[in-house]
């Protein structure tokens, strides 16, 4: 048994799935950054009333749109107004950073929220290219080194690293350890995870691949940990739920559309532009009349409640798991609340 699961605290959704909210921080409709990030302690506040077993945030850098730089930070404040869900990193970006430093930030956390903490790690740069190097220098050169990086990010959370041959702890030490998380879209992604004894997130949202084989590869190669004893697979969706079909398909053209005339990406999400294949299998119902091509129905769910649910029950057949993170862009702050909300609602009926 895991030590640290993050399941079963806050699982009133339903006993059979675990539905998590990756939250972007997105300054929808002009708003400010100060209001962005109170429209995200809201959301944590409601996912938490509602039965979501987790809430994770991301990490972004010089993007306009997005005010999620330092998920730590943001975790902290959650953290302190919310009382059982777990808390987690969406991801930091460890690349960029020592692991000592990311270590000892995440097990103060630890440390004042027991057995709640979650750190999700990623290997993308989250940012544009000047804004990277800004922030760490050679991004291309930290990258390579990332299996260095993650081997001692493994020792100092099981309290095993050494340098130049003398002990170094990352402190405070929590009396509950926190979970280690890899998310990523490919099979490289999955063997990091494996290897290391953490659990992997793949990230259907940003992904043409179905998944398959990035989640055979991780649960063949697994190595247990001190802090993961067996495989734990988790799936981060784009999902827009609307009380009629119509409805969800108009809010997802309003975004659409916003995002042309802003000059973003038109993608599930307003991050960074992707390129779509159009070879993948077809998984969603009517994606050609709605004007969407395989990969892109694929990266993003909307329609009413029993639909999306129906389309999780494929992914969690396909993928073998029961745990979702569900991201959802907008339109607006309310739209979105009520998205998360008819989704838990439709959850406890329909699973």
């Amino acid at each position: 048994m895991d030590t640290n699961t993050g399941e079963g605290a806050n699982n009133t959704l339903s006993q059979a799935f675990s539905l998590g909210v990756l939250d972007l921080v997105p300054r929808l409709n002009g708003a400010s950054a100060e209001q962005a990030l109170q429209q995200s302690v809201t959301l944590a506040q409601q996912a938490e009333a509602w039965g979501y077993t987790r809430y994770w945030t991301s990490e972004h850098h010089d993007m306009d749109e997005l005010a999620s730089a330092s998920p730590e930070v943001l975790l902290a404040h959650i953290g302190a107004r919310t009382n059982s869900i777990q808390l987690g990193s969406g991801a930091v970006l460890l690349p960029h950073y020592s692991p000592l430093k990311v270590a000892e930030s995440f097990r103060l956390l630890g440390a004042l929220y027991p057995g709640r903490i979650e750190l999700g790690l990623g290997r993308a740069p989250g940012g544009g290219p000047h804004a990277t190097m800004a922030l760490s220098g050679n991004y291309l050169q930290h990258v390579s080194k990332l299996p260095e990086s993650l081997a001692a990010l493994t020792e100092l959370l099981e309290d095993r690293y050494t340098y130049e041959e003398h002990p170094v702890s990352a402190r405070p030490i929590p009396e509950r350890p926190i979970s280690l998380w890899m998310l990523g879209t490919n099979v490289k992604s999955a063997e990091f995870a494996a290897q290391f004894g953490m659990g992997y997130v793949f990230g259907q949202f940003m992904s043409d691949a179905d998944g398959t084989e990035a989640v055979r590869r991780y649960r063949e190669g697994f190595k247990p940990s001190k802090t993961m004893h067996e495989p734990r697979v988790m799936v981060a969706v784009s999902a827009l739920c609307a009380e009629t079909e119509a409805e969800a398909q108009a809010w997802s053209r309003e975004m659409t559309d916003r995002r042309k005339r802003s000059g973003q990406a038109v993608s599930a999400l307003p991050s960074t532009k992707r390129e779509y294949d159009n070879n993948t299998n077809n998984n969603t119902p009517n994606s050609e009349a709605r004007g969407m091509d395989d990969g892109e129905a694929r990266k993003h769910f909307a329609g009413t409640a029993p639909k999306i649910w129906e389309q999780l029950s494929q992914v969690s057949e396909r993928l073998e798991t029961k745990r979702f993170l569900v991201v959802t862009a907008g339109p607006d702050y309310e739209r979105r609340l009520k998205s998360y909300r008819l989704l838990a609602e439709a959850g406890k009926v329909f699973v």
